[in-house]
């Protein structure tokens, strides 16, 4: 388990004073995500990936201020590829961004990275209830050095007033 990377640190830390006071519960999620990624596919070829898709995947939450925040994740994923060198990825890492929400089995491009970001953001936010056979002893270490911090109340928050302002659309970022 990872429990400081510098990607993750260095990336995160230019968006503090954009996330506020939910920066460490945004940071935790960020970590859960990426090292369960990295324990479900222990390629290192993979790793940067997984820390790129982990810190810009909710982004747009913040940054946009909307909970319609996918296309705003991509987009800052993308400015950050450029940046760093690595726009070859920005296909690979927009699929993980766009279909992390996706309630079944993702089959195509990139189907090892895709699905195993998708599985590790579900693992994370039903706390390991939808486990995919993921290890409960591991979880549970990535959790108690990761703490939710009120994730959950943070997401039901969101949830409300996006269902106040769009009622019939009230989780625009689920995919079939």
């Amino acid at each position: 388990m990872q429990e400081n990377n510098i990607i993750i640190e260095d990336t995160l830390s230019q968006y503090e004073y954009v996330l506020g006071k939910e920066f460490e519960i945004y940071r935790n999620h960020v970590y859960r995500i990426f090292n369960i990624c990295t324990l479900i596919d222990s390629s290192s070829e993979n790793q940067l990936k997984y820390a790129i898709a982990a810190i810009f995947h909710d982004l747009g939450i913040w940054t946009d201020k909307t909970f319609d925040y996918l296309e705003p994740s991509i987009a800052l994923a993308e400015i950050y590829l450029v940046r760093i060198g690595k726009i070859e990825w920005l296909n690979e890492i927009k699929l993980m961004i766009d279909m992390h929400h996706k309630r079944s089995k993702y089959r195509g491009e990139y189907e090892n990275t895709v699905e195993t970001f998708r599985k590790a953001d579900w693992i994370d936010v039903t706390k390991g209830r939808k486990s995919f056979g993921f290890n409960s002893e591991k979880y549970l270490l990535i959790v108690k050095s990761f703490p939710y911090l009120g994730l959950h109340k943070f997401l039901i928050l969101q949830t409300f007033k996006n269902f106040i302002k769009s009622p019939f659309n009230p989780l625009p970022m689920f995919k079939k």
